[in-house]
């Protein structure tokens, strides 16, 4: 099989010819640190990786008045309208550094901090601060929808040489693809889980906000040659939140996601970087083609695949499963072979696994990373 046809035959809970291997996205700082600043399409050349080509198709709907900024002018590149007006500047006497992004509308501003190393970027001021503040969202935000044509030059560029994959749209300037993680990004996940106590009917507006964003996004999608779609986030796992607070606050409003995303043609991958366990039926209750990271408790999580897969692998394919953390970055060559069996053998006996470091990494030895890529062309069906 080519590296498309052996993921879309495990996507789809199938049997390909061989174990798929692939990874999350790839960091710029491992490329340039590790592997000479080779591009993407380069480093699965290398490694003989199945390749992934994380693309992000969001454009304005210019017939509802939105347009791209000038960051000459603002220092920000999105999409924006007359009244959703985004500027930067910097914040100085920060150890790292640090900006502040401010929209402008008619009802007033609202801001939110971000700060960056070369590692990643966080959020250090939310945007709501206030509860009102969900008001000048819900009435100025815009709905942005699938930009189709990139989507198809990407497709015609990869063609067998892997899939297209990307996400549900996030918050601008910083977010989740869920519903409820992105509400953790505007609001903080701590107060977040508290107003799902002191004031539930609001947190279920702001998620039935941000979920009409998606949706506008997600119809818009019909017909766009996308392979892959990823909706969710590590604020929903049970390292965060309880399993009957995932059942009232994040099901419900993902769910519908789904559905449409099915309805315009496209598959869900949903993404849980973190506790699984306690919620593997719930999740695959949402109905998603695909479940990932079955983060193992080396790194932090709490994912047994044999388990696992006895209890939901009649229903999505598995993505993920493999400690990044040591074995690709302190194992020996035959210990990261070994691991890779020992995986295949917990949960891809029977097809619908991808075999995949949990999420993405920043660190790993390249000799590890194809040693990874080696065992998985052995995992033979």
């Amino acid at each position: 099989m080519t590296s498309r046809e052996r993921l879309l035959t495990a996507i789809a809970n199938g049997k390909p010819d061989r174990l798929p291997a692939t990874t999350h996205t790839i960091q710029k700082y491992y490329l340039d640190k590790y592997e000479g600043g080779i591009s993407i399409s380069e480093f699965f050349h290398r490694h003989k990786l199945d390749r992934i080509d994380w693309i992000y198709p969001f454009m304005p709907d210019r017939a509802a008045g939105q347009y791209w900024s000038d960051p000459s002018e603002t220092g920000y590149e999105g999409i924006v309208s007359d009244n959703w007006r985004i500027t930067t500047a910097p914040v100085d006497g920060e150890e790292y550094p640090t900006t502040r992004f401010t929209i402008s509308t008619p009802d007033g501003e609202l801001s939110m901090v971000k700060q960056k190393n070369e590692y990643t970027q966080w959020v250090t001021e939310n945007l709501i601060k206030e509860k009102t503040d969900l008001d000048v969202i819900a009435k100025h935000a815009p709905h942005f929808i699938c930009d189709q044509q990139m989507v198809k030059e990407h497709a015609d560029a990869i063609g067998d040489e892997g899939i297209v994959r990307t996400y549900i749209p996030v918050f601008d300037i910083y977010g989740q693809p869920g519903c409820w993680q992105d509400a953790s990004v505007l609001y903080g996940i701590e107060r977040l889980i508290m107003e799902t106590f002191d004031d539930p009917d609001w947190v279920k507006e702001l998620l039935g906000v941000l979920q009409q964003r998606k949706l506008t996004y997600i119809r818009s999608m019909a017909g766009a040659p996308i392979d892959l779609n990823e909706l969710g986030g590590g604020d929903a796992s049970t390292t965060v939140i309880s399993p009957d607070m995932f059942n009232e606050f994040v099901a419900p409003f993902d769910a519908p996601l789904i559905e449409a995303a099915h309805e315009a043609g496209q598959r869900i991958v949903y993404h849980t970087c973190g506790g699984m366990m306690p919620i593997l039926e719930d999740i695959a209750g949402m109905g998603p083609d695909a479940m990932e990271t079955f983060t193992p408790p080396g790194m932090g999580a709490d994912v047994d695949l044999a388990a696992a897969y006895e209890r939901i692998a009649d229903k999505v394919c598995f993505i993920g499963g493999f400690d990044q953390g040591y074995y690709l970055q302190k194992a020996s060559v035959e210990e990261t072979k070994a691991e890779v069996r020992r995986c295949f053998d917990a949960a891809g006996k029977d097809g619908g696994f991808i075999i995949s470091p949990s999420d993405h990494f920043f660190d790993a030895k390249p000799e590890l990373l194809t040693a990874f890529a080696e065992a998985a062309a052995g995992c033979i069906y």
